[in-house]
């Protein structure tokens, strides 16, 4: 294979592994503008349409830990279409769900399903490649993944302005179905049954159990995780904070969202550029600098200034989201490293993990942050601060 034939194979897998990843924030992102409408539709309050997303990430958490060690069994590419096509069918639910007991219960089911791309995707990578090579794939895909968060809500409120809120599971659905077809047509097999492991359950649960209760790992997840819920504390938030707080529009969900993902955007690019130029330990300092700095600024601001301009805002948290995504590659490539001959394992213990801290987070800190744009970035600076704090405890369990 030629280097423009090698790199065009990396540019095509980063772009369907990135699509695959896509599902989920598409999952979480596309229906924030139609919160109001099915609040009022079912006759519900803002606690309980936020379970929305609590009753998604928490079997999608759990999920993380059954995709990694199948695939790790069955192949990585069986388990995907698998997955796509479970995913499909949950959407199609969604959109034709006749109570909100109904639309929780498929919205689970959607949670089940549509991590498996996510968590695959990273098994995928490190088949492929080692060190900085994986960093940069890992990179490219977290550049092209970081969009659809973006442009997810602001499709989602034009879709529902114009065909109302089922219409936007509709187009859950269009998205699995597509996925379904481009990766049976072009996604490889990267995991060959010669490196497969027996598919006995007993065992899985095993493996999975030495990688959660390795100690170094455990804090390496929980540090990403938090360090994550920097970001999920505002996007969890979205409804909140773009249409009560804010005072905009469905339409209008891309001023929160094109700031953190560009943060997201240039963090991974700033990543790649990196790679094998600098040490993981020291990115992983600049980029909490940098997180730990914007973050405490907003908040110092918001006590001060009354009301602080969007603008300021959106600029502070694109900045914190650079800083998140500086740390991110490295603790997830860090904890894979760990078990190098159960990376698929490792992968979904890790998504598990990070899910379900995201979970919490949404489910229980958020509705309570919510009324208040200070005590949201108030809460996301705690999280940056205790993600530090735990990455910072790895370097003594390494010494």
């Amino acid at each position: 294979m030629t280097l423009r034939e090698e790199a065009r194979t990396h540019r095509g897998l980063a772009v369907l592994l990135a699509a695959l990843a896509t599902v989920s924030p598409f999952s979480i992102d596309t229906f924030f503008p139609s919160f109001p409408a099915i609040e009022t539709q079912f006759g519900v309050g803002v606690w309980q349409m936020q379970q929305t997303l609590t009753a998604y990430l928490v079997p999608f958490a759990i999920m993380s830990l059954v995709l990694g060690p199948l695939s790790d069994a069955l192949g990585r590419r069986p388990i995907v279409l698998a997955g796509l096509a479970v995913y499909t069918a949950a959407s199609v639910g969604c959109a034709v769900s006749p109570s909100f007991a109904w639309l929780l219960t498929f919205r689970a089911v959607q949670g089940m399903s549509a991590g498996v791309g996510m968590a695959i995707g990273r098994a995928i990578v490190r088949d492929l490649h080692e060190g900085p090579q994986a960093q940069r794939l890992m990179s490219t895909i977290t550049m092209i993944f970081g969009i659809a968060p973006a442009i997810a809500p602001v499709i989602g409120g034009w879709i529902h302005v114009a065909f109302g809120w089922r219409s936007v599971f509709g187009f859950m659905m269009l998205i699995g179905v597509t996925l379904m077809i481009v990766s049976f047509l072009h996604l490889p097999e990267t995991h060959p049954e010669e490196r497969r492991a027996p598919l006995h359950p007993g065992n899985l649960a095993r493996t999975a159990w030495r990688i959660a209760s390795h100690h170094e790992f455990i804090v390496l997840a929980l540090a990403a995780g938090l360090t994550f819920c920097a970001m999920i504390t505002y996007l969890g938030a979205a409804p909140a904070i773009v249409l009560r707080l804010w005072h905009l529009t469905e339409t209008q969900f891309a001023w929160l969202f094109v700031p953190i993902i560009a943060g997201f955007v240039l963090g991974a690019w700033l990543s790649g550029r990196l790679a094998g130029r600098i040490t993981g330990r020291r990115q992983v300092a600049t980029g909490f600098a940098v997180s730990l700095g914007s973050s405490g600024l907003v908040v110092a601001l918001h006590a001060t200034i009354h009301p602080l301009p969007i603008v300021v805002q959106e600029v502070l948290i694109g900045i914190d989201a650079i800083g998140v995504q500086l740390v991110m590659p490295i603790l997830v490539l860090s904890m894979l490293d760990l078990f190098p001959m159960s990376r698929g394992s490792a992968a979904s213990v890790q998504s598990c993990v990070m899910l379900l801290t995201s979970a919490a987070c949404v489910g229980l800190a958020v509705p309570a942050l919510a009324g208040s744009l200070a005590l949201l970035a108030a809460g996301s600076l705690a999280c940056t601060l205790v993600g530090c704090a735990l990455w910072c405890a790895t370097l003594h369990i390494k010494r």
